[in-house]
């Protein structure tokens, strides 16, 4: 089963979930097209948060500077070609992450809320549980299901704030899958435990 997992906004959590959820499942590991370089790539990172460096699939486009993709491969005089965006086949579980929030732009004519509607997949949407996340998370969710994407649920992440998370489940009527807590320190066995305790992995099969 391939699962898509995007999120409400940047650095909020999602790569720490996605590797999370990577290592739990046995998955393979994907993200299209990174971003900024300079502090490392997602695909590094999920490696540092025990996802094994044979389950991370290669980027289809690495682009220097950390901003949204369709103006990073602009500065690097780069054309990304959405054909080149394409699921790959693996065996087994796959896990693709995409870049910040649901309605960033992949190029001037494509967003990545109509990439998900391509590819079809069941996606799962990180929320931060912060000021705001009411307001993110239903218009990530409407944003979505306007296109027909399948959503699977929403994973939060942070200190618990129970009326908001409860009210974006109603509102939304989504899924609640769990909350990650912020972990200190944050490494692989500190997240392996944390999402063994937070998440029921018969959810995301």
């Amino acid at each position: 089963m391939t699962i898509v997992v995007t999120g409400t906004d940047t650095d909020i959590g999602k790569t720490v979930f996605a590797a999370g959820l990577t290592a739990a499942r046995g998955a393979r590991y994907w993200k299209p097209v990174q971003a900024g370089l300079a502090d490392g790539s997602d695909a590094a990172s999920v490696v540092t948060l025990g996802v094994p460096a044979d389950h991370v699939l290669p980027e289809a486009y690495r682009l220097t500077t950390p901003c949204s993709p369709h103006l990073a491969a602009e500065i690097d005089d780069v054309t990304i070609d959405p054909e080149r965006l394409t699921l790959p086949e693996v065996d087994g579980p796959l896990v693709v992450e995409g870049a910040g929030g649901v309605m960033v732009p992949v190029t001037r004519d494509l967003i990545f809320a109509d990439l998900f509607a391509r590819w079809g997949k069941p996606v799962v949407l990180v929320a931060r549980t912060g000021l705001g996340t009411i307001n993110h998370s239903l218009l990530s969710i409407e944003a979505l299901r306007s296109r027909g994407v399948p959503i699977l649920g929403i994973a939060f992440i942070g200190d618990a704030v129970e009326d908001s998370e409860a009210t974006i489940a109603a509102l939304g009527k989504i899924r609640r899958l769990g909350r990650l807590p912020r972990l200190d320190p944050l490494n692989a066995a500190t997240l392996a435990a944390a999402f063994a305790a937070n998440f029921d992995l018969e959810a995301f099969r």
